[in-house]
């Protein structure tokens, strides 16, 4: 791994991968944000009582909403296959079915699963029959998934289940609309959407919708594009399974990211985007007391959501300084037009191109971390608090996952989250003015 001299002298990417394990965050807790997304939707988490005591915890917050979710707890005697899956689930499938009636029931594999290799691919369809209600399996284990990919394993397996319209028929009649993919807050759906409305884009819908319902009716060759760096899989699964042609943009993540994404957008659509340019410049104007704060501080990422590469390159281009990315998984190929922004930012900024560690050793970060003594560890929520015994500024990747972050009025929201723990170190206050 190169030192501080040697980071400072690269001008190109560079890539490494290291142990191979996820440090991060559990990927079941996707359900905390899904079941309140798809709002007739019910989320049936099979595990044991560990990963119980996980969602009564990470979900805590969200104790006065009514939840749409429940835990299939695995006992000794099921580990060891004494007792009949499929009644078991039919059970409180017909429990869920009874009380709560959703349009859909998710079926969220935890590592427990994978282990004793619970057939639920097998169990899900005669199920359905059985109960009239669509069943959705989902693995969002652990052991191969990192945090946010939970939501990628939710989505990819609804694009290819049979519960969501679609038909194969030739659009000779019928011109290409743009579906977009990310589950994001329903005001984030309005302003992203709005922006491209104003530049004649026409969003087809999202996947997904509010509603299990409502979920849009995908064609051949329809567009499609991602808002966030985790849904590799969705997106494989959208150009493989429905033939759609995935576009490949920057993600609207900070002023510069928004712009890119919008611009990719409306020039497969051939739109012309008069006024972006001069919209993003106001956008950076209103964060100027952060960037005034932030220029040539320095941070490092451990790596734990994903949303490691979109953070860095707008941080960058806030003026700060990125030692290191590092990221629990890299598709290179669904974030190429983020890879090519960050190198394109680093070149105008005149910086180095931060190293990008995927599945780092947290052991070696550390090492690394103590050399490059930066001004901020953006970590996942286990090194915290070690990180700060040792006088080492923090914050938790998970708060950016949980934060409405895209789109041009967002990218205070970031600057606000990075702030903070430098303002705390510097014992000073500031007015950020909204």
């Amino acid at each position: 791994m190169e030192s501080k001299q040697q980071l400072l002298n690269t001008n190109s990417l560079n890539f490494e991968c290291e142990t191979g394990n996820y440090h991060t965050f559990c990927p079941i807790s996707c359900v905390a944000w899904l079941y309140q997304k798809i709002e007739d939707s019910f989320f049936l988490v099979i595990g044991t009582k560990t990963c119980g005591y996980f969602l009564q915890n990470a979900l805590g917050v969200m104790i006065f909403a009514e939840p749409r979710y429940a835990m299939a707890e695995l006992e000794e005697a099921d580990i060891s296959a004494h007792l009949n899956d499929y009644m078991e689930l039919k059970r409180l499938c017909s429990i869920i079915k009874k009380d709560r009636n959703p349009s859909v029931i998710f079926w969220i594999g935890t590592c427990t699963t994978e282990i004793i290799k619970m057939d639920l691919e097998g169990i899900a369809p005669k199920l359905e029959a059985e109960l009239g209600v669509p069943i959705v399996v989902a693995r969002a284990n652990g052991l191969d998934y990192a945090f946010t990919q939970g939501e990628d394993t939710v989505l990819a397996s609804l694009v290819q289940s049979y519960g969501l319209k679609t038909t194969s028929q030739t659009i000779s009649n019928k011109s290409s609309k743009l579906i977009l993919f990310g589950s994001v807050p329903n005001t984030v759906v309005h302003e992203l959407t709005n922006e491209l409305n104003f530049f004649g884009v026409e969003v087809g819908g999202w996947l997904p919708a509010k509603r299990y319902t409502e979920f849009p009716l995908l064609n051949e060759k329809d567009f499609v594009c991602g808002v966030n760096p985790y849904l590799s899989r969705t997106a494989t699964a959208l150009m493989r399974r429905r033939k759609c042609q995935l576009i490949g943009a920057p993600f609207p993540i900070g002023p510069d990211g928004t712009r890119a994404w919008i611009e990719k957008i409306c020039s497969i659509f051939n739109k012309p985007v008069n006024g972006l340019k001069e919209k993003e410049n106001r956008i950076w104007k209103t964060l100027q007391v952060y960037t005034d704060l932030l220029k040539g501080k320095s941070v490092f990422f451990m790596g734990d959501n994903l949303l490691e590469i979109s953070l860095a390159r707008f941080l960058i281009r806030c003026g700060m300084v990125v030692f290191e990315i590092g990221i629990p998984y890299m598709d290179k190929r669904y974030q190429g037009a983020e890879l090519s922004l960050l190198e394109k930012t680093c070149e105008e900024k005149g910086v180095f191109l931060p190293i990008i560690v995927e599945k780092p050793d947290n052991y070696n970060q550390i090492d690394r971390i103590k050399d490059l003594e930066p001004d901020l560890v953006i970590t996942g929520m286990a090194h915290a608090n070690p990180l700060e015994a040792r006088g080492i500024n923090t914050k938790w990747s998970v708060e950016f996952t949980f934060s409405q972050i895209h789109g041009f009025t967002n990218a205070k929201n970031i600057l606000d989250l990075i702030s903070k723990p430098l303002l705390r170190n510097l014992n000073k206050d500031i007015y950020f003015s909204h």
